[in-house]
């Protein structure tokens, strides 16, 4: 399985350029940032880790904008991947990111990949004109959008939320974007993952991980897809051994582990240490 490493930025602390830089050097595989643009005070959405509107932490209202993050990250950078754990594409125009992540894509040399979710905070999605009821038909039509933009000379769509006349638009990324969906296991999720995306990314709140990428898989094959589909284990909780092999059997690609947003010479020392256990080889240096 590879290695992710996901910073939950915010606007004190070790910055994404410096911590992407170090995860490369140290062979993390990609590197991960979230997204919210805004926090709205008065709410009646739960948040999936306390169960009713508080917050965790007050990070949820300093997280930095992750396209420019990653372009921090991609102009320090020459290898490790660029994603996002996750980013709210239906909080944007869909026509503007497309052209925000295929340039982002073009200038890393193809790095790009994005980890995506519906939106537990649906008030935050009002403000941005989504209906909490049709978020899921909103990102499915994003993306169908912006897929179009990437793929097609001349780009057009039509549907009830995103819709543009044919259109030219490059950057063309250089390959295929992969998308993974960070939500919740379920047949609901997973039935659209299968459909429309290429892989899943745990939540902090998942725990039976290996059922759960059975059922994906079983969805994944009951839609007609080919291969398998590419799963995420973000981890929140310290996984047993046991885990790891059970994980990898089931069919997992990645591991995203994360780090404090704190000062640079205590957020490095842990991530020295996540790189021990891990057993992961420093990139050599070229002389």
């Amino acid at each position: 399985m590879r290695n992710g490493l996901v910073l939950f930025t915010s606007d004190r602390g070790i910055t994404p350029a410096a911590l992407a830089m170090a995860a490369e050097e140290r062979g993390f595989d990609t590197f991960y940032v979230p997204e919210h643009t805004h926090i709205p005070v008065r709410r009646e959405a739960a948040h999936p880790g306390t169960g009713d509107e508080t917050l965790p932490d007050d990070r949820y209202t300093r997280t930095l904008d992750p396209w420019i993050s990653l372009a921090t990250v991609a102009a320090v950078t020459s290898r490790i991947r660029l994603s996002t754990a996750v980013a709210l594409p239906v909080e944007s125009d869909p026509i503007t990111l497309a052209k925000q992540i295929a340039t982002l894509d073009h200038l890393s040399g193809g790095r790009v990949e994005i980890g995506a979710g519906f939106g537990w905070n649906t008030d935050e999605l009002a403000d941005h004109g989504v209906p909490a009821e049709r978020r899921r038909t909103v990102l499915k039509e994003y993306v169908e959008a912006m897929r179009a933009l990437w793929t097609q000379e001349e780009a057009a769509y039509d549907g009830e939320f995103v819709s543009f006349g044919p259109s030219w638009a490059w950057p063309k990324p250089a390959r295929h974007v992969p998308l993974v969906i960070g939500a919740g296991g379920g047949p609901k999720t997973f039935a659209w993952i299968a459909r429309h995306a290429d892989g899943w990314m745990t939540t902090p709140q998942q725990r039976d991980i290996t059922a759960q990428i059975g059922a994906l898989q079983q969805a994944w094959a009951d839609a007609g897809r080919t291969g398998r589909p590419d799963v995420r284990i973000l981890i929140a909780f310290k996984p047993d051994p046991d885990d790891l092999v059970a994980w990898a059997e089931a069919g997992a690609t990645e591991l995203i582990w994360g780090v404090p947003d704190k000062e640079p010479d205590e957020v490095l020392a842990s991530l020295d240490r996540l790189t021990s256990r891990l057993g992961l080889a420093p990139e050599p240096l070229l002389g």
